[in-house]
């Protein structure tokens, strides 16, 4: 089955990552590996959906400078077909993120990524007829800026027919707009996936097997990322835990989930069992620890 077109929709902005030598030392100095990438849950999970070799467009906003000129350059030059607002006057978004060897803590300025439009959403998908799957970072829904567009995803993509799924995004700002309101935005969408923190915060303390029925409530199929553990498969006829057959040494654990994310995708649209489309999204998330930042190599 030939994989159809993706449009991502979300965050793109620059990560400044400091993988930590130590234990972080409040007030004084902590050694650190520090490099500049690109970053951003859509914008990662699209880079490595590009270079697996997906058709894929990512509907996003950057600021009119250098950085938000030099992100999308770097999505262009992975196959990644930018559909991207510079919003003047605004900076493009930037996340401090702190890694240790299984941990990461981000400081984040979401920048022009809060004035992502439903114009913009609506722009993309109209120069893009061959989509067939719409995915939706969390992130745009869980900013009060960028939800008007958010929102207007899920609904340009049920009027087209696409099939949609959403990361959850993060446990914080969940938290913060509560599971309520958050699941009713994404009812009756096919995929929805979440980690471990997120699925707390959306089904409470249950197992994973659990969490994810109670989720399929509102969506038709869940995912509940484990980390190391893998990753468990729920839909509304059978739950599918699959542990990961690959190990990485943890460099970094940013974008991990965006990577798992492409995977998923990736083997999920070409009509792959449950078990395969598992295998295959955890062996690239344990890929992605292995290196510092959330892109993929070049």
């Amino acid at each position: 089955m030939t994989p159809p077109r993706v449009v991502v929709v979300g965050d793109l902005i620059t990560d400044v990552v400091a993988v930590l030598g130590g234990p972080l030392t409040t007030g004084s100095d902590t050694p650190a590996e520090i490099r500049f990438t690109g970053g951003g849950q859509a914008a990662n999970t699209a880079a490595w959906l590009g270079a697996l070799g997906m058709p894929v467009t990512l509907v996003g906003a950057v600021g009119d400078d250098g950085p938000g000129r030099d992100r999308v350059a770097e999505l262009e030059r992975g196959g990644v077909d930018c559909a991207v607002t510079q919003v003047p006057a605004v900076p493009t978004g930037t996340v401090l993120v702190l890694a240790t060897s299984d941990e990461r803590t981000m400081v984040t300025e979401r920048g022009a990524n809060l004035w992502l439009s439903p114009a913009a959403v609506d722009a993309a998908l109209d120069a893009a007829p061959d989509a067939g799957h719409l995915h939706l970072s969390g992130y745009t829904l869980l900013d009060a800026g960028s939800r008007p567009a958010g929102l207007r995803a899920l609904a340009a993509a049920r009027e087209r027919g696409l099939s949609v799924s959403v990361d959850a995004a993060s446990a914080a700002p969940l938290q913060r707009v509560g599971a309520t309101a958050f699941l009713g935005w994404v009812r009756g969408i096919d995929l929805l996936l979440v980690n471990a923190a997120e699925a707390r915060v959306l089904a409470g303390g249950l197992d994973p097997a659990a969490q994810g029925r109670v989720l399929s409530a509102s969506a038709r199929r869940v995912v509940v990322k484990r980390g190391a553990a893998g990753a468990v498969w729920v839909d509304r006829d059978a739950m599918i835990a699959v542990t990961p057959t690959r190990r990485m040494a943890v460099v970094d654990p940013t974008g991990a989930g965006d990577a798992f994310a492409a995977g998923l995708l990736s083997t999920w649209l070409t009509g792959a069992a449950p078990e395969a489309v598992l295998q295959r999204a955890g062996d690239l998330g344990a890929s992605a620890v292995g290196q510092v930042g959330a892109r993929p190599p070049t």
